[in-house]
C-alpha cells in the first residue's frame, strides 16, 4: 500500500479539517523522518493513519476495547480522546491487514507516547503535535527543538501535556509519565 491509497482509505473517516490535518503530520512527518533516518514509507502510512479511529462512535471504541485481548483496559478509566490510538492501530492491523509493529506502535502510542518509543513513534508523535496547523501555547518551543533533537522534541511536548492536564486537573495516562521519565533519563546520561 502507498501513500495515496492509505490517503484514500482514511478520507471518509475524517471531517475535512482533520483531514488536512493529516496530511500536514504525514509532510511533517517525512520531513522529520529524512533528518533521523526513519523509513519514509513507514513514515507514511503511520502518519496517513494515525487518527483513522478519531471520529469512531465513543461506545463503538469502548466495545472494540473491551474485548479485543491486545487493547489495555486501563484505557476506558482515561478520557475517551486517548482511545482512537489503540483502536485505530486495531482497525489497521484488523481491517487493511497493515501489520508492521512500528507503523501500528506509531499509530498506537501517537497521543500518549510511551516508554522505549521507537524513531518512527517519535517521529508520528512529534508530527501529530507540531504540524503547520497547531496553534497553542508552546507549541513553536516544541517545534524548535523537535528540529534540534527528536528526544528533546519529544519530552519538551510530554512535558507540556503533562502541565496542560495538570491545570485542568485531568488524570494523566500512565504512559504519558513513563515516556517523560524515559526520555529524561536518556537525555540526563
Amino acid at each position: 500500500m502507498d501513500l495515496n491509497d492509505a490517503l484514500e482509505i482514511v478520507r471518509p473517516h475524517l471531517k475535512t479539517q482533520r483531514y488536512e490535518h493529516t496530511v500536514r503530520v504525514v509532510d511533517t512527518a517525512v520531513k522529520l523522518a529524512k533528518q533521523n533516518d526513519v523509513d519514509q514509507h513507514q513514515t507514511e502510512l503511520a502518519a496517513a493513519f494515525h487518527d483513522i479511529a478519531k471520529y469512531h462512535p465513543k461506545e463503538e471504541m469502548e466495545r472494540t476495547i473491551s474485548s479485543e485481548p491486545k487493547l489495555p483496559k486501563d484505557l476506558l478509566e482515561y478520557h475517551h480522546e486517548l482511545w482512537h490510538g489503540p483502536v485505530g492501530a486495531y482497525v489497521i492491523e484488523n481491517k487493511y491487514g497493515i501489520n508492521d509493529e512500528q507503523i501500528l506502535n506509531a499509530i498506537r502510542y501517537h497521543t500518549t507516547g510511551r516508554a522505549h518509543m521507537g524513531t518512527l513513534e517519535k517521529v508520528v508523535f512529534l508530527a501529530d503535535y507540531i504540524e503547520p496547523g497547531r496553534k497553542f501555547p508552546g507549541v513553536d518551543e516544541v517545534r524548535e527543538s523537535a528540529w534540534k533533537d527528536l528526544n528533546q522534541g519529544c519530552r519538551h511536548a510530554l512535558k507540556n501535556t503533562i502541565n496542560f492536564l495538570m491545570s485542568k486537573k485531568q488524570p494523566i495516562y500512565p504512559d504519558t509519565f513513563q515516556a517523560y521519565n524515559d526520555l529524561t533519563r536518556y537525555l540526563n546520561n
